[in-house]
């Protein structure tokens, strides 16, 4: 099986766009070797390094469970540049406006490298404002969704979907959405893990690209090209409207009128997995396969544990399970790592500022990733019930 992946025009067997793409020998390293000597991360990156000459910092964090990698290089991979309605330049586009919520840099600068070598339109990037409306459009769902995923309706849907010119179709939507949950969640694990500073900031610059220049290094923090780096990192506040709206409490008591989401009602084995993957074939069966990975992960801890914390991130998200002892959550989780937990989830860009508990958390830095992966998975869950779920209202009003 051969994969087609996208190469630098400046260097066409560069190989060091390793996360907004997949390179050969990543993923046929992952894919074929790692897949039968899953405890091999040694030799994972020794040959890595030898052939590529550097990790990316998330890369390195998430190679220590070598499985789940593959699984979500391989559902990155799929989002980005296989088969799908949207264009390419599009989901890069799109990846910039999730990142921006969180002020990630770190993606903003790698999407907006990839955004341009696949053509994209270099004015896009002066500013949300330059993009086209149907991208602007988009906007709120993605900062509903970064932010406070319960208020999602199908309302909401509705207006993306009415005709029109500018209109989104149904696939187009749910693929969109699913890139936009993937990308905020993967800000949780940048921030949580500390990877954003792989890239150093830069300022904010309205010039394009000079001759010669390599947007793979840029992507990957080359600091020998800084000053042409510094042209071309983008600012996030650029790509974002209305900067205040944040995380609320899902439920204050003095203003409790949301309905809590209930996943006997809709969930993600019996509704949300069918309905995606009956819109963007198989996108299903890849996020599947990561939810699974990442749940069973061997963890120095019970089990208890590790469902404690799940279920305690869609528990702040306003997701309950009938079947399950919230006590257990204040018995298995120290208040430290339950505000860790929550500032990763909910406000992860707040973990530069010396007052994040992310600093005095209990919690081993070999346990650290661990947690960070449960943390990401379980907010892209919890976004893709609640956007899911207004798409299925939407489909049947």
């Amino acid at each position: 099986m051969f994969i087609t992946v996208p190469r630098c025009p400046q260097d066409p067997w560069q190989t060091r766009c390793l996360f907004a793409t997949i390179p050969l020998l990543l993923y046929f390293f992952v894919g074929n070797y790692l897949r039968n000597a899953v405890n091999t991360s040694e030799s994972y990156f020794k040959v890595a390094l030898a052939n590529r000459g550097r990790l990316d910092s998330v890369s390195q964090q998430m190679a220590s469970h070598p499985q789940y990698l593959e699984s979500f290089l391989r559902t990155q991979h799929y989002i980005l540049y296989m088969d799908g309605p949207l264009p390419v330049h599009y989901r890069h586009y799109i990846a910039i406006m999730a990142a921006a919520r969180h002020h990630c840099r770190y993606l903003v600068s790698l999407h907006s490298a990839q955004f341009l070598l696949a053509d994209g339109d270099p004015l896009w990037l002066q500013g949300l404002e330059a993009a086209p409306l149907r991208l602007q459009h988009l906007d709120h769902i993605n900062k509903v969704l970064a932010h406070q995923p319960w208020l999602t309706a199908h309302s909401h849907m509705q207006a993306l979907l009415k005709t029109g010119e500018q209109c989104w179709s149904l696939a187009e939507l749910v693929q969109a959405v699913v890139l936009l949950a993937h990308c905020h969640s993967l800000c949780s694990f940048i921030f949580g893990s500390g990877s954003d500073s792989d890239t150093t900031p830069t300022p904010r610059v309205h010039h394009g690209t000079p001759p010669g220049y390599c947007l793979c290094d840029a992507a990957n923090g080359n600091t020998a090209l800084s000053p042409s780096l510094a042209m071309f990192s983008a600012d996030p506040s650029r790509f974002v409207t209305d900067p205040e709206f944040g995380y609320q409490e899902f439920a204050r008591r003095e203003e409790d009128h949301f309905q809590v989401f209930r996943v006997q009602d809709y969930s993600w084995e019996d509704h949300g997995f069918s309905l995606v993957n009956r819109l963007y074939s198989d996108i299903g069966h890849l996020l599947d396969e990561r939810f699974r990975n990442v749940a069973s992960l061997p963890f120095p801890h019970s089990p208890d544990l590790k469902r404690a914390i799940w279920n305690y991130i869609h528990c702040i998200y306003g997701i309950r399970y009938d079947d399950y002892d919230y006590g257990e959550v204040n018995r298995l989780l120290e208040r430290g790592l339950k505000l860790y937990i929550k500032a990763v989830a909910c406000y992860p860009d707040s973990s530069k500022t010396p007052l994040c508990p992310l600093s005095w958390a209990p919690v081993k830095a070999s346990d650290k990733v661990h947690v960070n992966l449960l943390v990401m998975e379980a907010r892209l869950q919890a976004e893709l019930l609640y956007a899911l779920r207004a798409i299925t209202q939407y489909m049947i009003a």
